[in-house]
């Protein structure tokens, strides 16, 4: 801190008096004038050089923690956070690579798969609304995925099938099963998210033959098909689905389509598996309750 001279409105301080308000001798503050500048205060102007010189020796591209690395190979000790602050204080930002997005076409854009369920989740009639997905589950026996289809009045799983591949014929499978199990008299929004395999030609040209809407999900935006996430949640988290699929797989149960239940971890969450304590949080046709100890 220099004292030599102090100016305000009143004048410029000798330095005697700034030496005596400051509690400090004048050979003390001249002492420190001449004083050199030691080796800890002439670090921080030439690390400041020497990552500007660094930084544009590598163009522009490094961060802070490859500029460290670098600095530290010239023989220049620093950390990645205090070049992250000098980086910083100085204004010194790495050239980002610009991320190309394909120009979207008229043609595409009236192209886009309808959004048709509009997060109307709840459903007034039984067979009005279904909503499909697919998951995988960790089995003793491997990977093996499961698709599942869920009715919105009920919140009952009404069709699912299970595969060691997600490929179309896998949601094509779930989807006949609960067309065959519940027989809707009338035509069914088919809501489900934009995987290939729903939105493939082999599966909306069946949708098409059982006069079925078809509906997805807005691009990244999974809670347009909460119900059947949810469900998910349910079925890997649920005690009881996870006990039954290790009772399964140990006995070998077969579903009838060659996948059996304990291998795609079905438990007793999926119809056709009697379980009937469980209560669903959501269900208007909810199994009876348990009945009383005798």
């Amino acid at each position: 801190m220099k004292f030599a001279f102090v100016h305000d409105h009143r004048g410029t301080w000798p330095v005697s008096v700034m030496c005596r308000v400051s509690g400090v001798t004048p050979a003390g503050y001249y002492a420190h004038q001449k004083r050199p500048p030691t080796r800890r205060s002439q670090r921080p102007a030439e690390l400041v050089d020497a990552v500007r010189t660094t930084f544009a020796d590598t163009r522009r591209v490094y961060g802070s923690p490859r500029l460290a690395r670098a600095l530290n190979a010239r023989g220049v000790r620093c950390s990645e956070n205090t070049v992250a602050k000098v980086m910083r204080a100085e204004g010194l930002s790495a050239v980002r690579r610009r991320r190309k997005r394909p120009p979207k076409s008229l043609a595409l854009a009236a192209a886009e798969p309808p959004h048709v369920l509009g997060r109307e989740f709840a459903a007034t009639t039984p067979n009005a609304k279904w909503t499909s997905d697919i998951t995988y589950l960790w089995t003793s026996a491997g990977w093996a995925y499961l698709a599942v289809v869920i009715d919105l009045f009920s919140r009952r799983v009404v069709g699912w099938a299970m595969s060691r591949t997600p490929d179309t014929e896998l949601v094509s499978r779930a989807f006949r099963a609960a067309v065959v199990r519940r027989r809707p008299p009338g035509a069914v929004l088919a809501h489900s998210d934009r995987g290939c395999q729903y939105t493939s030609a082999e599966y909306q040209q069946w949708l098409a033959s059982i006069e079925a809407v078809a509906s997805f999900s807005r691009k990244g935006n999974c809670r347009d098909n909460a119900p059947t996430e949810s469900f998910f949640a349910t079925l890997k988290t649920d005690p009881t689905a996870t006990a039954s699929r290790r009772r399964r797989c140990r006995a070998g149960y077969n579903s009838g389509d060659g996948v059996s239940v304990g291998l795609a971890g079905g438990g007793p969450l999926l119809p056709g598996v009697s379980h009937p304590h469980r209560r669903s949080r959501t269900m208007s046709d909810r199994p009876a309750p348990i009945p009383p100890r005798t």
